[in-house]
């Protein structure tokens, strides 16, 4: 790839887009922040970013509303179209562009990892795919297709869940042996020969060649009870019958034994249903779907070629045909790109008549029905969650309607590094860009009520000073809390939970008699019964079990506590890397920043070579050597 990158200011595009080569390339667009907007690619640089600056009247509007906000760009040639297509995908994942589409999470989208380079392989759950000769599977759509995946596999396939060494001399096999479900390496009864045989069978179902392993399972059956070893016979019956079982279940849409995969899609402006039908030897053998964000700004064909780069991009079982709703723009690039991949030729297409688009008219309709299914559901979650703040105003006896709630919580250990966190819900949904967290200062033993006051005085001493427009300077703010610190300290909750029982609730009712305030509503919410403690009521409230309105103060309260526990184990290993070192020689303040800058933490610090280290801004190779011998360790 070329690494020539053209960066503009910001006078004269005209001038500047006539000056783009001929050559294929990435183009990134940028916001009068400098922020990138959209990253596209294309086979002929000059035109295809033109083609943006042109009459804009025929253009559909959320195009003009992104080239609107367009004011600056750069771009990256390639060697070639499929370069191209590969480095928008990598830049699209890095910067998360608002006007891309792109898988929502795909990072975390889960795998199914067989190593059979392993002496008895396992059968994994994972979300990382690693060059390491593995073979993957997925990805699936979230970790519970997964399991189920797996947990049919352990219902048809002996092969071990165990996590031991495998010697063959254990002196008795575990349960999964008695009950079938193991052919029980660790005690010798079958060795790596035939437990490769039994991954191998794994391997075939999860590529939908059921057929030959049922046929291969028959031939092993006819052998054992040849040699009169009924027991095994039976064993191998059962499981003959359990495959059968399930492939009956898989529905026939070719007789000409093909592979294929069907993509098809319904789009409702905010985000994208994307179904995916995997046809393996002629049979339906399995669904999944996933969801696109950005949607708004991509037609159906443009998301199409979104999700078939992100899709495959990580997915080792690509079928030699792609069956789409909508044809794409890119698709001899996509096509050229998936046969470097996978090693064969792969044939993206549009059916227009046959079974072939009867299947992909299928996974439309299930797009479209799914999709519709998640309306409902969000419009039921929206009804569940008025229904809690309906309850709660009830049972609380607030003034109004709770629809902004915020919730506090302390963390530490043996009263070192404590934290405090503060999290805000807005009808029911976090609104994480108004979480703050709090480091405290006043406190340094054992004292979550102490603690807990020092937090409520800095935040509500916060409100009354927003409400003035003004800003406290005597009080320094940490940078995490200088993002949005108007928007959100500015609002004042209907709301308030602590978490805690009755004396955390006593102690923040003390920070807001001492602050004046009297119209904020508080609780306290405390984990043994999850009992609901008022000011100036004597008895808990217990809002009953299965309530909705229990389910939301409980999800807060979760959430502040997890938002807690995160900043204190920061907190705690950062403190950890900061002694160690305080005590490097040579090592100020400025290079420790810059160390912990470039290497990220104490282990990457440790692990880096000495001209690694000497390549951080401030080192010398003299002052690098001596920090490495510190630590310990090689050049």
């Amino acid at each position: 790839m070329t690494t020539e990158i053209e960066s503009f200011s910001n006078s004269d595009l005209r001038d500047r887009i006539s000056a783009l080569p001929i050559l294929p390339g990435v183009y990134l667009m940028k916001d009068s922040a400098g922020k990138i907007i959209y990253v596209g690619k294309a086979s002929v640089l000059r035109n295809r970013v033109r083609s943006y600056f042109q009459t804009l009247t025929n253009k559909e509007p959320k195009v003009r509303a992104m080239v609107a906000k367009i004011h600056d760009f750069e771009f990256i040639v390639t060697q070639s179209p499929q370069e191209a297509l590969l480095l928008e995908n990598l830049l699209i994942k890095k910067h998360k562009p608002y006007y891309n589409a792109r898988l929502k999470d795909d990072k975390t989208y889960p795998y199914i990892k067989i190593d059979t380079t392993e002496e008895f392989p396992q059968v994994y759950f994972t979300r990382r795919v690693n060059p390491d000769g593995a073979k993957y599977f997925g990805p699936f759509a979230s970790a519970s297709s997964v399991r189920k995946t797996m947990g049919l596999l352990k219902k048809l396939f002996p092969y071990r869940s165990c996590t031991k060494t495998i010697t063959g001399n254990d002196e008795s096999a575990c349960l999964e042996y008695h009950i079938h479900r193991c052919v029980a390496p660790c005690i010798g009864k079958a060795d790596k020969q035939e437990y490769h045989d039994v991954i191998r069978q794994v391997i075939k179902f999860l590529q939908g060649e059921s057929e030959g392993i049922v046929r291969n399972i028959r031939t092993q059956m006819s052998h054992a009870s040849e040699l009169l070893q009924f027991e095994k016979a039976a064993i191998l019956r059962d499981q003959i019958h359990a495959i059968e079982a399930v492939t009956e279940r898989q529905k026939i849409v070719s007789q000409k034994n093909n592979d294929a995969d069907v993509i098809a899609l319904a789009n409702d402006t905010r985000e994208a249903w994307v179904e995916l039908f995997k046809i393996r030897k002629g049979k339906l053998i399995g669904r999944d779907h996933f969801l696109m964000e950005g949607a708004y700004f991509e037609n159906e064909s443009g998301l199409i070629e979104q999700f078939i780069q992100q899709f495959y991009e990580t997915t080792t079982d690509v079928p030699k045909s792609i069956m789409i709703q909508y044809s794409i723009s890119n698709v001899e690039a996509i096509q050229d790109w998936l046969k470097n991949k996978c090693g064969h030729g792969v044939i993206i297409k549009r059916p227009q008549r046959g079974s072939n688009l009867q299947m992909v008219s299928m996974a439309a309709t299930n797009a479209t029905e799914a999709l519709q299914q998640r309306r409902l559901q969000w419009l039921n979650e929206s009804d569940k969650v008025l229904q809690a703040q309906v309850h709660l105003q009830e049972v609380l006896n607030l003034p109004q309607l709770p629809k902004r709630i915020e919730c506090y919580d302390i963390s530490n250990i043996q009263g070192t590094n404590s934290v405090g966190s503060m999290v805000v819900f807005e009808n029911g949904k976090p609104k994480s860009s108004q979480y703050r967290r709090f480091q405290i200062k006043s406190i340094n033993t054992i004292n979550d009520y102490a603690s807990m006051q020092e937090i409520l005085h800095r935040r509500f001493k916060r409100l009354g000073i927003a409400s003035q427009n003004k800003i406290d300077t005597t009080e320094k703010i940490s940078p995490e809390s200088l993002d949005n610190l108007s928007d959100s300290f500015e609002n004042t909750p209907q709301l308030v939970i602590i978490d805690g029982g009755r004396g955390h609730l006593n102690a923040a009712l003390e920070v807001f008699l001492n602050l004046g305030i009297s119209d904020i509503p508080i609780c306290s919410l405390a984990k043994r019964d999850e009992e609901v403690f008022l000011p100036n009521v004597p008895e808990p409230i217990n809002l009953g079990a299965g309530s909705q309105s229990l389910y939301l103060i409980q999800r807060i309260r979760d959430e502040a506590h997890r938002f807690a526990i995160t900043y204190h184990r920061n907190r705690r290993s950062k403190s950890g890397l900061k002694s160690e070192l305080d005590q490097a020689p040579g090592i100020g303040a400025k290079r420790k920043r810059q160390l912990i800058k470039k290497l990220g933490s104490l282990s990457g610090i440790r692990n880096a070579s000495v001209a690694e280290i000497a390549e951080v801004e401030g080192m010398s190779y003299a002052s690098a050597a001596k920090l490495k011998e510190f630590l310990g360790g090689g050049a």
